[in-house]
């Protein structure tokens, strides 16, 4: 005999709620959907206002690294000039009262005349050792660093990924370590600068 509807619902009394049950969650599917699809909205809007600020931070120390290596470079001229000048006027200054001084104290020309190079070469020697150091700050390290770890540039296949927990920086030092012994070397085989 042939089981009416009636008679199966007469048998299954939760049959009515499993029913109703599965209406309302077809009725409710729309408007999940409609939230999924506006937290996805939400999650790309944040994602794009954080690609925005990484962007305008990237701009900002790009910025002041190349403030700071014009300020370098400035400098860095201005105590080469300093090397230039004090080479040369301390050569015939000193050469001049140097040589006159120790002639009268009894040495020989060629003996006076050594003292006072040497003396102007000491002083050469010094201003340009502070030029060569106000020239490392022409590097654009810190940028360098960042676009490294962004997977940018000649040195992106020697630093970590951004999310990596060691520091850019230790990671640098590393690497110029590294490059003492061997420096590394670029796809055309080209020598690298660590940062």
């Amino acid at each position: 005999m042939r089981q009416t509807r009636a008679d199966a619902d007469a048998e299954a009394p939760g049959a009515d709620a499993a029913r109703d049950e599965a209406a309302s969650a077809r009725a409710a599917s729309p408007a999940d959907l409609l939230e999924a699809l506006r937290e996805i909205r939400a999650t790309g809007h944040a994602s794009l206002g954080a690609a925005i600020d990484a962007g305008k931070a990237l701009r900002y120390l790009l910025a002041a690294d190349l403030a700071l290596a014009r300020s370098a470079a400035g400098r860095g001229l201005a105590f080469a000039g300093l090397a230039v000048a004090a080479g040369g006027s301390a050569w015939l200054l000193l050469m001049a009262a140097l040589v006159a001084l120790l002639s009268r104290v009894g040495l020989s020309w060629l003996s006076a005349m050594l003292i006072a190079a040497g003396l102007s070469l000491v002083a050469t020697a010094l201003a340009g050792w502070r030029a060569l150091r106000y020239f490392e700050y022409t590097r654009l390290q810190a940028t360098r660093r960042q676009l490294a770890r962004l997977g940018l540039g000649e040195l992106a296949d020697f630093m970590p990924p951004p999310d990596a927990p060691q520091p850019g920086r230790e990671a640098a030092e590393a690497l110029r370590e590294a490059a003492r012994k061997a420096p590394p070397k670029d796809p055309t085989g080209g020598d690298i600068v660590p940062p």
